[in-house]
């Protein structure tokens, strides 16, 4: 099944955040299914298998000492997976809608999710058919 695209207008606006400084990476996700419609600055799939000619990434994987999963890309240390960011900004946001569902009912929903942390700051914008992910630098404080 072919995934719709977004308008020109969306992908005029994440061409141009892209350029911005500090912005590592955007995406546009399908707001229905969390597929990745377009990418920038992350790593895929695809790309790994292309560079190593294989059809499985080349990943290791392990766990932190809280149990946290550290899977890395080995040919890119550093790069995240497009897909398992898409699965976890998809996840989230529909975390996020469940909350403000059970507290303010069904006609609400979320219009700007922000996430700062000390090395990044995660912007989601939902629409109606999907979500404009920006990963930026955290500036200094």
């Amino acid at each position: 099944m072919q995934q719709p695209s977004p308008s020109a207008e969306t992908e005029a606006l994440l061409a141009r955040l892209a350029q911005r400084p500090g912005v590592q990476s955007t995406l546009i996700l399908s707001r229905e299914t969390g597929a990745i419609v377009r990418s920038s600055g992350l790593i895929t799939a695809d790309e790994i298998e292309e560079e190593e000619g294989t059809t499985a990434p080349p990943t290791t994987s392990g766990a932190d000492a809280n149990g946290a999963d550290c899977s890395v890309v080995s040919k890119k240390k550093g790069t995240r997976n497009a897909e398992d960011v898409a699965r976890i900004v998809w996840n989230y946001v529909k975390s996020v809608g469940t909350l403000v569902e059970e507290l303010n009912g069904s006609y609400d929903e979320p219009k700007l999710l922000r996430v700062r942390t000390k090395k990044n700051e995660i912007v989601v914008v939902p629409d109606a058919k999907f979500l404009a992910v920006v990963i930026h630098d955290t500036p200094p404080a």
